[in-house]
């Protein structure tokens, strides 16, 4: 179940988690609650592996707009949870989820 591109894409949606926080942290001036911050970084996880369990697809477009697709999906689950307060934060989870497809894409094996 865990094959290469479930992990690359989940250890992809850890990092870009990591700079979530990070711009959460800087656009709220340091104020955002550990709890909220942890939840955010859980959900770039998740977005990798829900990315990652997806099947292969080719061709540049497709898999571009499939993450677009899934990362707004998944974005859009916290964005609700949120109050539907972080715009930054749902559009950042599709260019995220862009990024993980073509990630996972791209560096695991055939």
């Amino acid at each position: 179940m865990f094959t290469r591109r479930v992990l690359i894409s989940m250890g992809t949606g850890a990092v870009l988690g990591v700079i979530c926080v990070i711009g959460a942290q800087i656009r709220s001036g340091f104020e955002q609650e550990a709890v909220y911050l942890a939840a955010f970084w859980y959900n770039r996880v998740i977005m990798g592996l829900v990315i990652g369990l997806a099947p292969r697809i080719t061709g540049g477009v497709r898999l571009l707009l499939r993450g677009a697709l899934l990362g707004l999906l998944v974005s859009f689950a916290f964005f609700i949870s949120a109050g539907m307060n972080d715009v930054i934060g749902l559009v950042a989870g599709i260019i995220y989820g862009i990024i993980i497809e073509y990630v996972g894409s791209r560096f695991s094996s055939k």
